[in-house]
């Protein structure tokens, strides 16, 4: 789910500091479970262990047999969904839930999922992890045609589709407006007698099936469903909708099959490192990156370090593979709030070191080898490097366990602009020279798909969808090609979040 561009980006937003600035961001998680007594206690508890795709918002909606009911808050699930007296106002045997990071605009209540609309004849609240390339430019159509939108998220189109559906059957109607959606998606949804989980053609965005006592479940990721001892079934395959109702499952395949090719950053950087995506514990294959990483550009060095918490797995793998030990050179502060503190200048030159402390008896003397999942900006690894040479490493060598990014995403990523990106403007000399490292290194297109059990990468039909890294867009870029010179202003109306 994204929220579309407004006029102003949220004043929460830029209170973003430095260390937050220069991290890849997923947009969200969704949960979805139907006919458990219990449903919207273990939606939040699911939620919780989603918590990694989305900080900004959650929000849960039970179906109790006769009403809908909505909880919906901006800020983290433990911070609202803990209490009793909130689970009690979300009674029913069904619910959805929703863990939301936006791209851009502003978070506002009202782009809180999961959204819900009062359709003839039924209910339906429905999440979405994803980004729509075409949802602008559905938007205005429906807009023009007397549509009236309540949010600026992509994802209240697909309502709006569903509704305008003049097929019987609620399935066929939604199927409906899946035809005219571009880019990526997963969404979860809940009818008044159904739960309904649908994934893109291509895979792109992730979803799998659960069941707890005998109840399914559709999320993101198998660690959702883990936290509340359910057992994972299967992958929701690509371009499957999967419909649950009191007669069991129903399986629909309503698009031409083709190969999926799921985002490679799953398994890079989103998806947590417990969780198994596509049949591959994610943990396993970022140590194999990092192996693959030390085969490709080795380093001469007294320690591996990684930068937590994300080139942990790869620092790993890096390590066992060059034989070079791996110790916590770094110390991370889990425990630093975006907001705690006004933003002055002085506050945001300390930016990564409120988030990061080097460890000094680990790196003073020595020559290290910093390990890090990716770079955006550079301007956190640039920090990290001086930091590392303040606390007196001899020499910092940089290695990242995947690609340059050169290429902005429009997935479900929030990357910046191309010309924000320091793969896209610079030489990978002068890249080493922004940072200020000894050397820098990253992990091949084709190590990456090493790494995943391939020879290579097939250019003539990509396994994952790796855009990031090499341009080639999957699917068709509507909104960002014909609205590229048009007003992008959503929503007239300003709210006090």
């Amino acid at each position: 789910m994204t929220v579309s561009p407004d006029s102003s980006r949220s004043s929460d937003r830029s209170l973003d500091l430095d260390m937050n600035a220069d991290r890849l961001r997923e947009e969200c998680g969704v949960f979805g479970i139907f006919g458990h007594p219990d449903s919207a206690a273990i939606t939040a508890l699911g939620l919780h262990a989603l918590q990694h795709r989305g900080q900004e918002a959650a929000g849960i909606v039970s179906f109790d047999g006769h009403r809908f009911h909505s909880e919906r808050r901006l800020g983290l699930v433990g911070d609202h969904f803990s209490k009793r007296d909130v689970i009690d106002r979300l009674p029913g045997m069904s619910a959805v839930g929703h863990v939301r990071y936006s791209t851009t605009g502003e978070t506002l209540l009202r782009n809180v999922q999961p959204l819900f609309a009062e359709l003839d004849p039924f209910g339906l609240a429905i999440g979405h992890n994803g980004n729509l390339t075409n949802g602008l430019t559905l938007r205005r159509e429906l807009v023009r045609e007397g549509a009236i939108m309540q949010s600026t998220t992509d994802t209240e189109v697909i309502l709006h589709l569903v509704a305008r559906s003049r097929k019987p059957r609620f399935v066929d109607r939604f199927i409906d407006g899946l035809r005219a959606l571009e880019g990526a998606y997963s969404f979860v949804g809940l009818t008044n007698k159904k739960l309904v989980g649908a994934r893109d053609p291509l895979g792109i965005r992730p979803l799998v099936l659960g069941t707890l006592d005998g109840c399914p479940i559709l999320t993101s990721e198998t660690c959702a469903l883990d936290i509340i001892g359910a057992k994972y079934v299967r992958d929701i395959e690509n371009g499957e909708v999967i419909v649950f109702d009191e007669k069991g499952a129903h399986s629909h395949k309503p698009f031409p099959p083709v190969p999926p090719r799921p985002c490679i950053f799953e398994y890079i950087y989103f998806s947590r490192p417990d969780s198994i995506v596509g049949g591959r514990p994610v943990y396993e294959v970022r140590k194999t990156m990092g192996a693959q990483l030390a085969r490709e550009a080795p380093a001469d060095a007294d320690v591996i370090v990684p930068v937590p918490d994300s080139g942990v797995p790869a620092a790993l793998g890096f390590s066992q593979q060059s034989g070079i030990p791996f110790d916590l050179g770094i110390i991370r502060n889990h425990y630093v709030g975006r907001t705690f503190i006004e933003p002055t200048q002085q506050i945001r030159a300390l930016g990564v070191r409120l988030k990061h402390n080097a460890n000094r008896a680990v790196v003073a003397g020595k020559r290290i080898v910093l390990v890090d999942d990716s770079i955006v900006r550079g301007t956190t690894s640039t920090k990290i490097v001086q930091m590392m040479r303040d606390a007196g490493a001899k020499e910092v060598h940089f290695r990242i366990a995947s690609p340059p990014i050169t290429h902005p995403d429009y997935y479900g990523i929030d990357t910046p602009d191309r010309d924000n990106l320091l793969a896209a403007t610079h030489s990978l000399e002068e890249m080493r020279k922004f940072i200020g490292a000894d050397s820098l290194a990253f992990l091949s297109v084709d190590g990456i798909y090493r790494s995943m059990g391939y020879e290579g990468r097939d250019p003539q039909r990509p396994q994952f969808t790796d855009h990031c890294f090499t341009g080639e867009y999957p699917t068709p870029l509507t909104d960002n090609s014909a609205t590229a010179h048009s007003p992008r202003q959503l929503s007239l109306l300003a709210e006090a979040s």
